[in-house]
Parts: structure tokens; C-alpha cells; sequence
């Protein structure tokens, strides 16, 4: 009998949870639950005898993947996976999957949610402005941004997106695809990020094309902290008072923006873009199917190291 560990210190909704939990159990497997575990070595002892493990935003490294034993398939149920060590975990022959797409409609309802919040000057009693009309600009087109851009349509605004690699996708959508990150930046009111933080998106919010960013342009970050140029960010916001920055995770210099940019900012408490029941359901569920699709049929169509 296959073992199924889901390892969350996020647990997943009860709703959730419950289907996760009829999708493994009709395989026939056996399914095991860590939730809000206080340290590493709970994760470490529960991962021991696991055939595979869901997790979340949990960190699988070196130390967890020497605890396990028996680990064939680690599924990050979401889109990015960077808390996993997928170079190690293909050293020990562990497979290494995602769940593209199936919690983005709630990441792009915050960005949208946020972009209101800015606009309307955090709703503290000034006049603010509206969305509608104005160019939304996105960095990148993956899954989420591709829900921004719906909604965004939805709100009357004008869409333009710099992609390397989804140009196809996005023209065919009738979006205007800029020549450069720079352009982008330069003509959107609002910039909405959404790449993941490797390779060549790390640091790419830079002051090189932050100093493109025309003026009372509102920057959303509902992506990954490392993607931002953090240095680079607190001197803009230093030099360009116009420019307001809204993030779904709260930057290593935060004490910076809190002694300086006061009413020109807004950082969630913790990351929450997909934390929404629907999200939760759809992202656990995926995970749970892709498991039992692995090890029925060995499909790994989802596999992210390979």
C-alpha cells in the first residue's frame, strides 16, 4: 500500500482536505497528515516511511530528503516550488511536481484587489482614482497573469504585457506585447508582477527599469520577494514620492518603507494570494490526482526536475 504524507504548516481547508483525502483512499492508499507541526524534525520523522508527500509552502531540502526512505514523488500543490530542492531530490531519483494554474484566479483577484486598494489611496479618506481606462502592464504571462488580464478587461482597462516566452499566447489574446521590460514599465499606470524567482527574473525589478516607471504608477508584487532588486526598490521609492509599491509578501527592508514611505505602501501579513478555499480545494485535489496518476500510470506531466 503506497503511503501519502501531506506535510502543511498551512493546513489545507477542511473542505479541502476532505477531497484530497476520497481521491487517495480510493486509490487505496494509505493517507497521513502533518499539520501545523512545531519544528523540522516532526517533518523529518513523518517523511520517513512516505511514498510521496503534498505540501505547500513547507521546505523540502536536503535534510528532509535524507530522512526519507521510501520518497518517490514530492508535489508542491501550487504554481511556484522554489521551497523545494529539485536538484537533490532528482539525485535520489525523487520526482518533483506543481500544480500550474489551479490557485491562480485567486493570486490575480488579490492583484487586482490591491491595485484598488492603491488607487484609491488605501481607502483613508482621500480622493483617489479609478482603474478603469488606464493601462494595466504585465510582467510576464504565466497562469495568474493571464486572470489578471481577464478581470482587468472586465474593470475597462488597457492591457499590455512584456513576456519572453508566452508572446504567442498573449497576441493571440489580442495583447499588446511591448519590445522590452523598460517599455512596459514606462507606459503602464499600473505594473502587475508575475514571474517566477529563477534565472533570469531574479532581481529583474531593478532600478534600470524601475526608473522607467511613469509618474503615480502603482507596482504590484503578488509574485516572489526575490524578484525584486530590494536595494534598488528602497532607493526609487526614495528619489520617485509618486510611485506606490503593494506586495502579497512583506520585503527584507520593510523597515525602511515603514520609517520612510509611509501612505505609499501595503504588505499582507503573510503571504495569502492563494489562500482562498477554492484555491486550497483545487491545488490539493490536482496534487492528490497527479500522485495517483504517477504512480498508476506513471505520468509526471507535472514533473519540474527532470
Amino acid at each position: 500500500m503506497k503511503r501519502v504524507l501531506i506535510a502543511t504548516d498551512k493546513p489545507f481547508a477542511p473542505v479541502a482536505l476532505e477531497k484530497i483525502s476520497t481521491v487517495i483512499k480510493q486509490a487505496g492508499y494509505q493517507l497521513n497528515l502533518l499539520e501545523k507541526y512545531q519544528a523540522k524534525v516532526d517533518f523529518a520523522e513523518a517523511i520517513k516511511t512516505a511514498d510521496a508527500v503534498i505540501v505547500r509552502s513547507d521546505i523540502v531540502d536536503r535534510e528532509i530528503l535524507d530522512a526519507a526512505q521510501s520518497l518517490k514523488i514530492v508535489v508542491r500543490a501550487g504554481a511556484g516550488y522554489d521551497n523545494v530542492d529539485t536538484g537533490y531530490a532528482k539525485e535520489k531519483g525523487v520526482v518533483v511536481m506543481n500544480t500550474p494554474g489551479q490557485n491562480s484566479n485567486a493570486v490575480a483577484e488579490l492583484a487586482i484587489g490591491l491595485a484598488i486598494y492603491g488607487i484609491r489611496e488605501f481607502f483613508g479618506g482621500k480622493s483617489g482614482g479609478e482603474l478603469r481606462g488606464r493601462t494595466l502592464g504585465l510582467h510576464g504571462y504565466g497562469y495568474v497573469a493571464r486572470n489578471v488580464h481577464r478581470i482587468a478587461r472586465a474593470f475597462g482597462m488597457n492591457v499590455k504585457v512584456f513576456t519572453r516566452y508566452s508572446k504567442a499566447q498573449a497576441t493571440s489574446e489580442g495583447i499588446e506585447v511591448t519590445n522590452s521590460l523598460e517599455e512596459l514599465y514606462a507606459v503602464s499606470d499600473v505594473v502587475s508582477i508575475h514571474v517566477p524567482a529563477r534565472g533570469e527574473h531574479i532581481g529583474s525589478v531593478s532600478m534600470d527599469v524601475l526608473k522607467h516607471l511613469k509618474t503615480g504608477a502603482i507596482l504590484i508584487n503578488t509574485a516572489r520577494k526575490e524578484v525584486v532588486n530590494e536595494a534598488d526598490l528602497c532607493r526609487f521609492m526614495e528619489e520617485r514620492p509618486d510611485v506606490k509599491y503593494l506586495s502579497d509578501l512583506e520585503p527584507d527592508c520593510s523597515a525602511e518603507f515603514k520609517e520612510k514611505f509611509t501612505g505609499r505602501y501595503y504588505f499582507t501579513p503573510k503571504k495569502i494570494g492563494a489562500q482562498t478555499e477554492e484555491a486550497n480545494t483545487n491545488a490539493g485535489v490536482a496534487a492528490a490526482e497527479q500522485i495517483v496518476a504517477f504512480f498508476e500510470k506513471g505520468d509526471d506531466t507535472f514533473r519540474v526536475n527532470k
